[in-house]
């Protein structure tokens, strides 16, 4: 099986972006009259006058601020857009406190979450009549019975902070067991398994042991060992960020894009999928169940899958797109990885052993941090 490592150190070259509408285009020969609530798009759908977007914050936020609603206000100037920043659980968690009366309409989570808020019943089923460029997602980053469409994804593994590696004659990471070799002592940070990244590394640790999502033994006792290398497990992606910017670590387990985007700050990286494989994250789009905006909820996922997001997704935030979108060759060389090596989750179960693993992490792994 080919075997590719990506180095953040080429990512020098910035790639274009910009964003255009998904929606039916308009000309001077039929040009659709505006509705009283505003300008008719995709479909013939006149959209809402306002708007509530849930997603990441940080990078994603910014993204969304100042560009993509600021895009998609171009097409639909009468539709208030407002942004509510949070991960991915609380993000899910809110919907579901809200559920007998949303207060959001569109969430953008990723896949284990949105899972989790399926089984929950808080998503609308999409379909491609509302949304025609669910036709152009890869199938197999398909959400189950169509509660959602994936707008980008990014590989799971591990960075390391290269010149702090040579410097400190320490291993280069291919295996997810390189983890626990002693030199990473002093050297690494992980994020506890409330987090995505915590918990695929500790997923992906049973898988490189013979076990799996259902059969998290192994992973755990690996994790208890990793425990015993660090002073403690970060709480964010910012925490980890920080360690390995300030050098007090020089190995962390977090996506690409993660690894990709700290060039920008001034950290360079290089990025591993293990020899055993990596998991995908793709960040899934879902509309509210019960949403007072609907239509407008509807072009605006649309919006997220033209063309131009998804090369504003790559350039910006060193995410792969969902469609098979035309980059420039640097940006394509700089986010391809060995798809025969992706893992696939089985999402419903990690949905419903979360809460039952955080419990055993606290009880098994969280005190024998530093020992």
């Amino acid at each position: 099986m080919k075997k590719k490592t990506i180095s953040v150190l080429s990512a020098v070259v910035l790639f274009g972006s910009v964003l255009a509408g998904c929606g039916t285009s308009t000309d001077k020969a039929a040009k659709p009259a505006p509705a009283a609530e505003g300008k008719a798009g995709e479909g013939g759908l006149t959209p809402e006058k306002q708007l509530v977007v849930a997603g990441n914050g940080a990078t994603v936020e910014q993204l969304m601020k100042d560009e993509i609603f600021k895009k998609f206000n171009e097409k639909y100037p009468d539709v208030k857009l407002t942004y509510v920043s949070g991960v991915s659980t609380e993000i899910v968690a809110k919907a579901k406190a809200q559920k007998a009366s949303p207060q959001m309409d569109v969430t953008i989570v990723e896949g284990g979450e949105q899972e989790a808020g399926r089984v929950e019943g808080l998503w609308d089923t999409l379909n491609e009549k509302d949304i025609p460029s669910m036709k152009k997602v890869s199938e197999d980053l398909k959400t189950k019975d169509n509660s959602g469409v994936a707008v980008n994804f990014t590989p799971m593994g591990i960075s390391y902070n290269e010149a702090m590696v040579k410097e400190k004659n320490l291993p280069i990471p291919t295996s997810w067991n390189d983890l626990t070799r002693p030199e990473m002592k002093g050297n690494l940070t992980l994020s506890e398994i409330s987090s995505n990244f915590g918990r695929s590394t500790l997923i992906m640790l049973a898988y490189a042991n013979g076990g799996n999502e259902k059969n998290m033994d192994a992973g755990f006792a690996k994790m208890k060992t990793i425990a015993g290398y660090m002073p403690t497990f970060a709480k964010s992606a910012a925490q980890l960020q920080q360690n390995l910017q300030n050098k007090s670590a020089a190995y962390s387990t977090w996506t690409m894009a993660r690894s990709l985007v700290q060039k920008d700050a001034g950290l360079e990286l290089k990025f591993v999928v293990p020899k055993e494989g990596a998991n995908l994250v793709p960040n899934v789009a879902t509309i509210i169940k019960g949403t007072k905006n609907p239509n407008a909820a509807k072009l605006f996922v649309e919006f997220l899958l033209s063309d131009e997001v998804q090369k504003m997704y790559a350039s910006k935030l060193y995410y792969n797109p969902v469609t098979n979108v035309k980059l420039p060759d640097e940006t394509a060389k700089l986010l391809d990885f060995d798809r025969s090596k992706v893992v696939k989750f089985d999402l419903e179960t990690v949905g419903a052993k979360t809460p039952e693993w955080i419990d055993r992490f606290n009880k098994e792994i969280a005190p024998s941090v530093g020992k």
